[in-house]
């Protein structure tokens, strides 16, 4: 077998265990393990949710900044902003501004919770000077619109006697106007695509105050509140901006901020995997590569909407290339999966352990995976 052979090892987090990165580091000492002459590639992934600005900057060469901006409550958090290589490209998870886990449960409240922080982060992205922004919009604890993080960037809110609103999807029920004199003028020279896997509408049974207010900490009276404030604020943005989001197919993502940036900054929702993977330049890294390993921490029948190793398993198939996915757990509704393009699929797990157990073992017990799947594959691919 040709010694010099190329592998891509692509997978996401390991929610819990292990971060994209730490995976791809693991995979990849498991190929070099058997294979030491081997070209590999790490190519930690996202699929637009929890570690989009880790697995974008690691995979261009960029480099993380850690900024100070308002947290969902109104009080200051830190957040990370990624900046690729090059550094035209900014990368923002919202959750790390506006995010559920910034709220301790108790105080879990989307009448009041805000983005503002979120639109902080885009400000600090136009400050160090980027062009295309890249966002993903999972895990908030708001439900606010994007007002919020509107307001961040100069954009004004204002009830029947001409007062600015304050923060939270609750004031929206007492929207009148929206004023966009004011906003950001950087940003009409910068394009933003918003990582967005989830397809609910700004408003009604499907929509971003009945599917996620609850979670949220909305009572069944806040979710009516929400929604009834969402549908105003839908009307007057089609009114005072010209904008009908409503029922565009995630317009209800993170308590309508997808809704807010395509109506408020132009925002193109687009799907997390595919966005990363284009990021990534990942057709050229995997073009002639003898072998596609990608992972995640749960790979079952829901792998098929969006996840990573779905959108690795499509392109690489365009490309020839095998894929095979070594996840935590494997479920039997997996099998879905080969029509795609997955060509096997292996656990981690080598014998009966608890949970806890595995997680704390991941990165070694994803290591021997590997070595003994390329094992395999160098037996099928011998000279």
């Amino acid at each position: 077998m040709d010694r010099r052979v190329k592998i891509v090892v692509a997978p996401d987090s390991f929610k819990g265990s292990l971060s994209s990165t730490e995976a791809a580091e693991a995979m990849a000492r498991g190929v070099r393990r058997v294979l030491p002459e081997a070209e590999v590639i790490p190519l930690p992934l996202s699929d637009g949710g929890e570690g989009l600005v880790e697995a974008l900057v690691a995979g261009s060469g960029g480099e993380l900044l850690e900024k100070e901006v308002t947290g969902p409550l109104g009080t200051p958090v830190r957040a990370q902003l990624g900046l690729m290589g090059g550094g035209k490209t900014a990368v923002i998870e919202m959750a790390q501004a506006s995010g559920l886990v910034l709220v301790p449960e108790e105080k879990r409240n989307p009448l009041v919770t805000t983005t503002f922080g979120t639109g902080e982060l885009i400000a600090k992205a136009l400050d160090l000077g980027c062009t295309h922004l890249i966002i993903g919009i999972g895990g908030s604890a708001t439900n606010d619109g994007g007002m919020g993080m509107a307001q961040a960037l100069g954009v004004r809110f204002f009830d029947e006697e001409g007062e600015l609103l304050g923060s939270g999807g609750g004031e929206l029920a007492r929207l009148a106007s929206i004023d966009l004199s004011r906003l950001d003028p950087r940003l009409a020279e910068v394009t933003i695509e918003v990582a967005c896997d989830v397809t609910n509408p700004l408003t009604g049974p499907q929509g971003a105050a009945h599917v996620y207010g609850p979670q949220k900490g909305a009572t069944p009276e806040m979710v009516e509140l929400l929604d009834r404030a969402l549908e105003r604020y839908d009307l007057i943005l089609q009114r005072d901006v010209g904008k009908n989001v409503g029922k565009i197919p995630g317009a209800g993502a993170a308590g309508g901020l997808g809704a807010g940036l395509m109506a408020l900054l132009g925002g193109r929702l687009v799907s997390g995997i595919e966005l990363v993977l284009t990021a990534l330049d990942f057709e050229n890294k995997a073009r002639g590569a003898s072998l596609v390993l990608t992972g995640e921490g749960k790979f079952d029948a829901q792998s098929a909407y969006g996840k990573v190793p779905l959108g690795v398993a499509r392109r690489s198939r365009a490309l020839g290339v095998p894929v095979v996915v070594i996840a935590g757990t494997v479920l039997p509704s997996a099998e879905v999966l080969h029509r795609e393009g997955v060509g096997a699929y292996f656990s981690i797990l080598n014998r009966p352990m608890s949970l806890q157990e595995a997680m704390a073992e991941a990165a070694e017990l994803l290591e021997n995976q590997v070595a003994e799947v390329i094992r395999l594959f160098s037996i099928q691919n011998r000279e």
